[in-house]
């Protein structure tokens, strides 16, 4: 035993020297708005981009903005509020997922954050300080999109779901309300490293949480060698800990957008399967 210990002992200072001595890339930043104007706020939850399933619309699913969204038949529907990365709604994935969650009769309203003109854009690292800038410019658009759906007749309050991906996640974890009946952090590890200062993290110990991630996130996982943090699992098992009603799914080898992976579905789905439709 004692030599096994050593050499696991011998294994984490190679370990840790590789890191030490791994090349950090340059990261840079573009734009010059840090912070939502109350106009832009505004429209980024005018223009979210909202699918409606058939049972709201009682016909083919509504795909569009939320300003012209239908009032719908008098059903009320399960909506998911979605934060989407750093790539905005230009992203195919988060379309063709909004789509994915109609069919199982849930309603999903994904904010523009871009709707600020100048909004800043970087390509990673960048410092911790311009980081927190970017999350709270994030954290801003969930309480005018929040306001937005409650106007909506089609939206059940009593089934509200905050959710958000990669950059969009952190506000998701962070979050200090009651307002939602659950949480889904996709491609975010909720722990120390170069994203953040602190997580901060404001899970609700009586609320359910997925969290799903890549085993191997470029970005947050230890193949990054930029990470920050050697001791990293890789997702948000620590923060989760004391929660029961908490799931971490790890997909082996799986990229960062992983949202319609098949383990990710077949994850989701059961996850939101007690707020779906009847």
């Amino acid at each position: 035993m004692r030599t096994r210990s050593v050499g696991v002992a011998v294994l984490a200072a190679m370990v840790t020297m590789a890191w030490a001595q791994a090349p950090t890339p340059q990261g840079e930043v573009k734009g010059d708005a840090w912070v939502h104007t109350p106009e832009s706020l505004r429209t980024s939850a005018e223009l979210a981009a909202v699918v409606l399933p058939a049972r709201v619309t009682g016909g083919a699913p509504y795909t569009g903005k939320l300003k012209d969204a239908p009032a719908g038949n008098g059903q009320r529907v399960a909506v998911v509020l979605f934060l989407h990365g750093s790539s905005g709604l230009g992203l195919k994935a988060i379309g063709e997922w909004q789509q994915w969650l109609a069919t199982m009769g849930i309603a999903s309203v994904a904010p523009d954050s871009f709707t600020l003109p100048g909004h800043v854009t970087y390509k990673s690292p960048i410092d911790k300080a311009s980081y927190e800038r970017i999350h709270a410019l994030r954290a801003s658009e969930i309480r005018p999109a929040l306001e937005a759906i409650r106007r909506q007749p089609w939206a059940d309050p009593a089934r509200l779901i905050l959710a958000g991906t990669s950059e969009g996640a952190v506000p998701v974890a962070r979050h200090e309300g009651r307002e939602f009946a659950a949480r889904m952090l996709y491609a975010w590890s909720c722990e120390p490293n170069y994203f953040v200062e602190a997580p901060r993290n404001a899970f609700e110990a009586d609320k359910p949480v997925l969290n799903v991630i890549s085993s191997t996130d470029p970005f947050f996982s230890r193949s990054n060698a930029w990470l920050g943090n050697a001791d990293a699992q890789g997702h948000c098992g620590a923060a989760l800990k004391d929660n029961p009603r908490a799931a971490v799914v790890l997909v082996p080898g799986a990229p960062q957008t992983l949202l319609n992976l098949p383990a990710a579905r077949h994850a989701t789905a059961g996850f939101l399967a007690p707020y779906a439709a009847p």
